[in-house]
This record gives structure tokens, C-alpha cells and sequence, in this order.
């Protein structure tokens, strides 16, 4: 019988066996570290901003809107910190509620900002202070603006801080809430053309100047959404010459005392 064959690994010319060779661990790491720079290099090279442009704002100029954010051509797309830009922004600007940045390839960078509307004034001494709807501080408020904001009276604020909220001087902060509250709802219902002051003197017994007409009793902290909603059903029942008193105060019914 034949001799049983053994099979065996091919051997070289000279008869010898070879295992194959393991790759270099360091050449594969040299590999991939020359890989990595050659894609950071193609990235610094090609994605350098060279198109910004800024959408949604009214207060600020495009230019004052790119300084703040500390963005310009040259700089580079991939690399750019979009979060530490946003917050350069509402540190710098106090006007703009929210900021947006998009990226866009290869070199674009789209800025969106929406603004805070001055809707209110608050007198401190000789100076008038601009407030938004959630109050916070806008800045001082030019003679040109007074005539079209609503005048906060009855508050004893605390130091004025730009791009902060509005505080008491005792600390509190329940009247801010408050006052907050009434004009969110003048804002959202879009009262604040007609709204002339607004009195928190008495925070149990807050009233508001609703043109020359009507002074209405907003009472409480407490309904103040359903409050004003009854304000604008008694104001679509009432005629062109009706003056008087609007009181919602007890959050459950209006009642109106013509004068």
C-alpha cells in the first residue's frame, strides 16, 4: 500500500518554511495618524468660511450681529465652536431671545436670530428702563420709544443689570411673575398698542390703563390668562362711546361700571 501523505506547508526554494509576516503594529498606527492629519490639513484648507449671512434682525445690524458672535471670513467651518458663539451673543446683546447657527458646506454659515420686542418702561429717578415680556432689561429707553411702550408703576426695583431679569428691591420675586404674566398676555393678545400703564402698587388689587376709556381691575397674581380673556369678551360688548371701570379681579366674573 501506499505510504500515507502528510500534508505539510509549502516550503520555499531552498526548502525552507516561511510564516507569513504580521503587520507592523507602529506602521499601522503611523498609517493611520498620517491619514488623520492629511484629512485635518484637506479641512483646513477647503472649509474656510468665506459667506455669512444673518437673518431675523431688526434691532441689531449684520455687522453688530457677526461681531458679537466673533465669526468672520477666513475662519474655519469645521473647527468653529457654535455653542461658545451663542453665548458671546446674549452676553453682548440683550436684544436677541434666540440665536441659530447652520453650517453649511462647503464655506456658508447662516446666522438666525429672533429679537426681543421693548414692550414696557419702568422709571428709575430721571432714567427710563425698557423691559421685554418676561422682563428682562433692555436698556435705557429713548424719548422716541417712550410713546409706544406701556409705563410700569407701583415697583421699587432692585439694581438694573442689562440682558438680566428685572428684580425687586426687597427680593421678591412673585411681583416680577406677575408682571411678567400681564404682559405676556397683553403681547400675546395683542393689546400693547392700546395699554398705557400698568399699576402694581397693590399686587392684590393691580390695574391696568386701557387708552382713555377704561381702567380695568386685574386683582391678583392668580387666572391672569382667563382674566384677560374675559377683558376682550367685555370690550367686544361694549360700544365706541362706553367709558368706565373693568373689573375681572375676582378671576370668575367682569363687571363693568360705566362712568
Amino acid at each position: 500500500m501506499p505510504a500515507n501523505r502528510i500534508n505539510q506547508p509549502p516550503s520555499s526554494k531552498h526548502g525552507e518554511y516561511k510564516k507569513p509576516r504580521k503587520r507592523s503594529v507602529s506602521g499601522a498606527i503611523l498609517t493611520f495618524a498620517v491619514v488623520v492629519i492629511a484629512i485635518v490639513f484637506l479641512m483646513s484648507v477647503f472649509l474656510r468660511i468665506s459667506d455669512i449671512s444673518v437673518k431675523g434682525n431688526e434691532h441689531y445690524t449684520d455687522e453688530e450681529i457677526i461681531k458679537a458672535i466673533d465669526i468672520e471670513q477666513g475662519d474655519n467651518l469645521f473647527f468653529f465652536d457654535r455653542f461658545a458663539a451663542i453665548s458671546r451673543v446674549f452676553a453682548k446683546l440683550p436684544y436677541v431671545e434666540e440665536v441659530s447657527l447652520e453650517r453649511q458646506l462647503p464655506n456658508k454659515v447662516i446666522i438666525t436670530v429672533q429679537e426681543c420686542k421693548a414692550l414696557a418702561y419702568i422709571a428709575v429717578g430721571d432714567e427710563n428702563w425698557t423691559i421685554d415680556r418676561s422682563c428682562k432689561v433692555l436698556g435705557k429707553a429713548t424719548d422716541d420709544e417712550l410713546g409706544a411702550l406701556i409705563r410700569v408703576e407701583g415697583l421699587d426695583p432692585g439694581t438694573l443689570l442689562i440682558g438680566e431679569r428685572l428684580t425687586s428691591a426687597d427680593g421678591s420675586g412673585e411681583i416680577i411673575d406677575f408682571i411678567s404674566d400681564v404682559l405676556y398676555q397683553i403681547q400675546a393678545r395683542n393689546l400693547a398698542e392700546h395699554i398705557l400703564s400698568l399699576d402694581f402698587s397693590d399686587p392684590l388689587g393691580a390695574s391696568m390703563q386701557y387708552g382713555t376709556r377704561f381702567t380695568v381691575i386685574i386683582g391678583g397674581k392668580s387666572e391672569v390668562n382667563h382674566k384677560f380673556a374675559m377683558l376682550e369678551s367685555v370690550l367686544e360688548q361694549l360700544k365706541e362711546g362706553d367709558g368706565g371701570v373693568i373689573n375681572v379681579s375676582d378671576g370668575s366674573t367682569a363687571h363693568f361700571i360705566p362712568q
